[in-house]
């Protein structure tokens, strides 16, 4: 059995969920039991950027809008949690993007 991922008062946690469709990124407190900072491909800020939902460019777009808006909020070190998935495709595109705009995880 896998160990659940947990953040810590000076880490949160950077959790990503994959679906079929759409990719959604969140910043969580799991001190506090709440979420932080959002970001997802249904974004109707993010909408007019991204082409296809579904591909790593998309992915790459949301990496670096949670990204901005958490180094704005004074978040710069996360414990990454992939929510299971491989570190491979668009979940890895998505960190990447992340780790480029300044994240630390």
């Amino acid at each position: 059995m896998a160990q659940k991922i947990k953040g810590k008062k000076n880490r949160p946690r950077f959790y990503v969920f994959r679906s079929h469709k759409h990719i959604y990124a969140q910043i969580i407190d799991d001190i506090e039991n709440r979420t932080l900072i959002t970001s997802s491909s249904i974004s109707p800020e993010l909408r007019e950027q991204i082409k296809s939902c579904s591909n790593c460019d998309a992915a790459e777009i949301i990496g670096r809008d949670i990204a901005i808006k958490s180094i704005k909020q004074g978040i710069y070190k996360v414990v990454f949690d992939r929510g299971g998935r491989m570190y491979h495709g668009r979940v890895k595109a998505l960190a990447n993007a992340a780790r480029e705009a300044g994240i630390n995880f």
